[in-house]
């Protein structure tokens, strides 16, 4: 029997205390620039740490595309805390007068060249994710890899799922419930999602540079030196110039099950890519890419929305998933927003989080 709205809402009228206690984090990213506006070409400075291994401030696709990643908390005013901390710390320690690009969309670049990939040191996986991103520079090129943006990461307390599991009268429990329970939101996020750009979105304009010169089949308009917008635009981060991969297009990623979903992403890890197996695999003794497949590994899945499981040691983001199922999901469509020092306001965190009830199936 299916119950209706009223009967759900009832459940969780009397059960209301399942739904205290989300988890949430945030993951920002932000260009280093130079006091002229122009992207910096320093490393990683020395103060922040390790980028392989540091916690809470590594970098991203480049030396000078830094990410900040707060642990989890269950208030949002902790979470903030938490943001407002590390952003401290590296304003107080940046080198040579840089500060921190406010926008997604890329600050002044010279060229593609002046873009130095992220390094890792020499150990094997240090020297595997720098590859990594040698092979993204050269299937899609280092402006798109250095837009920026934030990643919201939710989850339910694990007290809401048997909840879940009443609501739709399901006989799942544990973890099979709660993966099913975030398939679910993740289905619905598919449909709906388009919202939080329209709200959000915060880069309707880029500085010329970005196009190295490419024409584009945008009308821009141009105001001030070398910046292009487009009137109505909301959202150019996530628009066909932006952080998106037509290769991914026909890949159709399934979110019916766990099994499913491991199952497409596999089969996209094996096939084959026409445009990158022309680009090869090694010229010499130095890598192209990983390999010439769609995907090089997993991180490579463009998708607004990724279910998620923290991992052990040597262990891929599939094996965690198929072992233990899903424990989060990780929101990819939101814009630095330029209005906050931070990125991100918690009135934004505030309305995913009434979002992600609406939305859970």
């Amino acid at each position: 029997m299916t119950l209706n709205f009223q009967q759900r809402l009832d459940i969780i009228t009397t059960k209301s205390d399942s739904l205290v206690g989300f988890g949430r984090g945030i993951e920002r990213e932000a260009l280093r620039i130079k006091p002229d506006g122009k992207l910096s070409e320093t490393p990683h400075p020395y103060a922040f740490g390790s980028a392989l291994c540091h916690d809470s401030i590594t970098t991203d696709f480049a030396e000078s595309l830094l990410e900040f990643i707060t642990p989890v908390a269950k208030d949002v005013h902790q979470l903030f805390d938490y943001l407002n901390d590390i952003h401290h710390y590296v304003a107080c320690h940046l080198e040579n007068n840089e500060a921190l690009w406010p926008i997604s969309m890329p600050c002044y670049v010279q060229s593609e060249e002046n873009v130095e990939l992220a390094q890792y040191g020499k150990s094997n996986i240090g020297t595997m994710k720098t590859t990594y991103r040698q092979g993204l520079k050269n299937r899609y090129g280092s402006m798109m890899q250095i837009i920026s943006g934030v990643h919201y990461n939710f989850s339910l307390p694990a007290s809401f799922w048997p909840t879940w599991s009443e609501i739709h009268q399901s006989e799942l429990t544990g973890n099979e419930a709660q993966s099913a329970g975030y398939l679910g939101l993740i289905r619905n996020y598919f449909r709906y999602g388009w919202v939080i750009p329209y709200l959000f979105g915060a880069s309707p304009a880029l500085c010329k540079s970005f196009l190295q010169g490419k024409k584009s089949d945008f009308n821009f308009k141009e105001v001030g030196k070398g910046t292009i917008y487009l009137p109505y635009a909301t959202s150019l981060r996530l628009s066909d110039l932006g952080y998106t991969n037509s290769a991914q297009s026909s890949l159709n990623i399934c979110y019916n099950s766990v099994d499913n979903y491991i199952a497409s992403v596999h089969k996209a890890l094996h096939k084959k890519a026409s445009q990158f197996e022309k680009l090869g695999i090694k010229n010499g003794d130095e890598y192209i890419q990983l390999n010439d497949n769609v995907l090089q590994i997993e991180n490579e899945l463009y998708a607004s929305i990724r279910p998620k499981r923290v991992t052990k040691n040597l262990e891929t983001p599939s094996q965690a998933l198929n072992a233990r199922g899903i424990e989060y999901v990780e929101i990819r469509s939101l814009d630095v927003n330029p209005f906050c020092k931070l990125g991100i306001t918690e009135e934004q965190v505030n309305f995913l989080d009434s979002i992600f009830n609406l939305v859970c199936d």
